[in-house]
């Protein structure tokens, strides 16, 4: 919504809000106290004498119902709420051990309800939006909480070490909303102090109570209760031990391409070699140029944190990737590193740099000439403020000489095919030539001695991204005014005295104007040609000798610009984008994707109902279909705004997005959580592509973040931001159902609640309660997997209801993981990265390791952009 003041807004309606909020306190404060009162007399009746207080005609609590004096708004999100003339809301008490409307009750026997007769008060429910009624903020299923722009999140990147807990808290809880686009206001409620417990702050624990039939675990210090279902006479019964299914890395969408250099090479074997997340993949192409994609992928996974750049040794086999930096799960810095790994067996050979490297390694390059003694060197820029360089001996892994580079960003950094004493570097307003003296192979003990390029009568330009040595000894140079140096080595004799008789200088030899814009890779090809990709204008140029213009091809817009050059088979060239896609072709016959990507942060997921396809969503506002199995993106459209989660209608040719929705099992109802605390419902018809306001279910006391529908499409399980399991009677006109011990046995049709009694023990001890971004029940409700906020998937049997259950834990993202869902028939695990816009489809295996059989292929309509699509 946008910013304009609103009619009220001002002085007088702040006035009112910070009432209205100090009256919600007072009344949490008096809840809080009939709550305890509740409690005490709750376990007088369980111990003490039998007509103790039944005899007394002590009258037993009952609920009271407080109305908020007219005039003062609701304590909603102003800039999500639909803004009205609603000016009256009412807040239900109940008896219970822990704050307000936390499904913490005190539990009922059997055959009991909670609460006593003639005293509940239906929850709020309406068939129709009328006048002044606050609508939902957009359309969508609440599978995970989103990530605000402006709450950093644990990534590789932004994260900081010295991050509090609380802090950590605050933040997460607000950008658990699942339904904020475009505003950074967070829920009053998430400010919040914890209550105390036995657990303490940021605890997670669990306990039977006095009758039996019933958890309690702590979050932040906030008591949860879960109802134990009837069928379970002890959680000892319950299976224990992590699943038998595995997961298996299958294939990773997407690639580095938008802020990354030094990320694409072909290796010996004819694959192509880019990262994304943690993942360096080597990618086996298939078909012509031009042709379909297939071919298939593997990948090495060693690496702790997000890779940053690559480099091939000139055998074409062996590969070195530097990682960032990163912090851990409890916070504490991870140290970058340089690994260097066969590509052939995707052994690691040497790690490189562990404890010396500051932040990330920026940019690295193999010498092209190995000597006899010692082999092959690696020279490696970090990110650093000084942007330290230094050379390695790859076969012992020691540093022989380092030195302080510049203040400014250092973007590419090279070895001389003809001398591995030269090494170039270049980056901000600068092209520094380098000689470095091994010293005799010890440790420590070389040199590197800088000489600066001169540009005397040219232009310096602002950025000097790549660079390419020439066969004849000069260096070419792209910037970014779109001018491709040429620069030359010149040796004179010194005047100075004392310094020897001759002095080296590196001048520009010739300037020719290649682009519009900057120039952001060079590549030298077989035949001693120039390939030069532009920026702004998107094109291809092969430059002959004295950069004569020989041929030239354009990228499409939609692709971005060019970011990365490489050579395939034959005139093959294979082409990375600033749009994260890696396209296949050649100057005359055009250019083709073979892998693509999202550009940004990615939240929404939702998986066809009965093929081996699945919808993304993010921040990029782009909607893209994806096919498992020929791994490739069927189609993608432009959302013109974020998205944030989606969802299939259960025949499979509409989808919902949006920013919150869920649906009915048998398509007839729409559930759509909202920031405002409520739950809309809707009546859908024809196949999903109309819908009617049937009425919405009021009584959480916080944003919902999570919900599902039960198996007969009659009733609704939601969580919230206050960590709250509330039941929902649809069928019955959207009733909030006030004894929740009697909804202990219903059966889900989708569980991905964080919170119940089926998934409790997927929380790790110490969790502050935003630690789990996303949870999904495998269809055959044999295991649930589980995306956290450490950039780990982690695979539970399920039912998952004994504290700190075992699991099987998956990395490979580097950032947090945003959402997983299971296939339609529970073949694949799909997985989301945050910031890494990462795509990782798992193959799920069984007990003996092996997949489970493929499904007939389905009949159902395939969901087009064009026909088909409601947004």
């Amino acid at each position: 919504m946008d910013g304009a003041a609103g009619p009220g807004e001002g002085p007088a309606h702040e006035t009112l809000q910070t009432l209205s909020q100090r009256l919600r306190v007072q009344e949490e404060e008096m809840e809080l106290v009939k709550a305890a009162l509740a409690e005490a007399l709750r376990l007088l009746r369980l111990h003490g004498p039998s007509t103790s207080l039944q005899g007394s005609g002590t009258p037993a609590p009952t609920r009271d119902s407080i109305t908020v004096p007219p005039g003062l708004p609701p304590t909603c999100c102003p800039s999500v709420v639909s803004r009205g003339t609603q000016t009256e809301a009412n807040l239900e008490m109940e008896p219970s051990s822990g704050p307000p409307g936390l499904s913490n009750g005190p539990p009922a026997p059997q055959g009991c309800s909670e609460e006593p007769s003639g005293t509940q008060s239906e929850g709020g429910c309406s068939s129709s939006s009328g006048a002044g009624s606050p609508g939902p903020p957009g359309v969508l299923r609440p599978v995970q909480p989103i990530q605000c722009s402006d709450i950093p999140r644990r990534n590789s990147s932004s994260s900081s070490p010295s991050e509090r807990p609380r802090q950590k808290l605050s933040r997460k809880a607000a950008s658990s909303a699942n339904l904020l686009l475009r505003s950074g206001s967070t829920e009053s409620r998430g400010s919040k102090d914890p209550l105390s417990s036995p657990g303490g702050p940021g605890s997670r624990r669990s306990n039977y109570n006095l009758e039996g039939i019933s958890v309690k675990m702590f979050l932040r210090g906030r008591p949860i209760t879960m109802y134990i279902p009837s069928g379970i006479r002890s959680l000892e019964e319950l299976p224990s031990g992590p699943p038998p299914e595995t997961l298996s890395l299958d294939w990773v969408y997407g690639y580095r391409g938008r802020d990354s250099r030094s990320n694409l090479f072909v290796l010996r074997s004819g694959e192509v070699v880019y990262f994304i997340a943690c993942v360096v993949v080597l990618y086996r192409p298939g078909g012509g140029p031009g042709g379909p994609g297939g071919g298939g992928q593997r990948h090495y996974r060693g690496h702790t944190d997000c890779v940053r750049c690559l480099a091939v040794h000139p055998d074409g086999v062996r590969v070195a990737s530097g990682q960032t930096a990163g912090v851990d799960k409890d916070g504490k810095p991870l140290q970058p590193v340089v690994h260097i790994w066969d590509s052939e067996t995707l052994l690691k050979l040497q790690e490189i740099g562990l404890g010396a490297f500051e932040r990330g390694v920026g940019a690295l390059a193999f010498s092209t000439v190995e000597t006899w003694d010692q082999g092959a060197f690696l020279c490696v820029v970090d990110d650093s403020n000084e942007h330290m360089l230094s050379v390695w001996d790859c076969s012992r892994g020691v540093k022989l000489a380092e030195i302080k580079s510049t203040n400014d960003s250092v973007l590419a950094v090279g070895f001389s095919p003809r001398d591995s004493s030269c090494i170039v570097t270049s980056g901000k307003s600068h092209v520094h030539f380098w000689n470095w003296s091994g010293g005799a192979g010890v440790p420590g003990n070389g040199t590197l001695a800088r000489k600066q390029g001169v540009f005397g009568k040219y232009k310096k330009p602002k950025f000097i991204p790549c660079f390419v040595f020439l066969p004849d000894g000069n260096i070419l140079t792209g910037d970014s005014e779109g001018n491709i140096l040429t620069w030359g080595r010149s040796v004179s004799d010194s005047k100075t005295p004392g310094r020897g008789g001759a002095k080296e200088t590196y001048t520009i030899v010739a300037q020719a104007h290649a682009h519009e814009g900057s120039i952001f890779a060079l590549c030298l090809r077989r035949d001693g040609t120039v390939l030069s990709g532009g920026g702004r204008d998107r094109r291809l140029v092969q430059w002959g000798p004295g950069l004569v213009a020989l041929q030239e091809a354009e990228i499409p817009e939609h692709f971005g610009a060019v970011r990365a050059i490489a050579e395939g088979l034959g005139s093959e060239l294979l082409v990375g984008t600033t749009k994260n896609a890696l396209l296949r072709g050649d100057l005359a016959q055009g250019f083709s994707p073979v892998i693509q990507g999202h550009t940004d942060e990615l939240w929404g997921l939702c998986t066809h109902p009965s093929q081996n396809r699945f919808l993304t969503c993010g921040h990029d506002r782009q909607l893209c279909l994806w096919d498992g199995e020929s791994h490739a993106l069927a189609w993608s459209m432009d959302l013109k705004e974020t998205g944030v989660c989606a969802d299939f209608h259960p025949s499979g040719a509409v989808v919902v997005v949006g920013l919150n929705t869920g649906r009915c099992p048998d398509g007839l109802y729409l559930a759509i959580g909202s920031h405002d605390n409520m739950i809309y419902i809707y009546s859908v018809s024809s196949c999903g592509t109309k819908s009617s306001r049937f009425g919405r279910c009021m009584g959480h006391s916080s944003f919902i973040t999570h919900l599902d529908w039960s198996k007969d499409g009659n009733f609704i399980m939601s969580n919230s931001g206050d960590y709250e399991i509330l039941y929902w009677d649809v069928a019955g006109g959207c009733k909030l159902l006030r004894n929740r011990y009697e909804s202990r046995d219903r059966e889900w049709a989708t569980y991905t609640c964080v919170l119940g009694f089926h998934v409790y023990g997927v929380w790790p001890d110490g969790s502050d309660g935003t630690d789990i971004n996303s949870l999904c029940r495998s269809h055959n409700e044999r295991v649930v997997a589980v995306a956290d906020d450490f950039c780990k998937v982690h695979l539970f049997q399920y039912p998952c209801a004994r504290a700190k259950a075992p699991s099987r834990m998956y990395s490979g993202h580097g950032s947090h993981v945003t959402s997983v869902r299971f296939t339609h028939d529970d073949s694949y695990l799909v997985s989301l990265g945050g910031k890494d816009a990462s795509i990782f489809q798992w193959r799920v295996l069984g007990a003996g390791g092996s997949g489970p059989t493929p499904a007939t292929p389905s009949r159902t309509p395939s969901l087009s952009p064009a026909s088909s699509l409601d947004v």
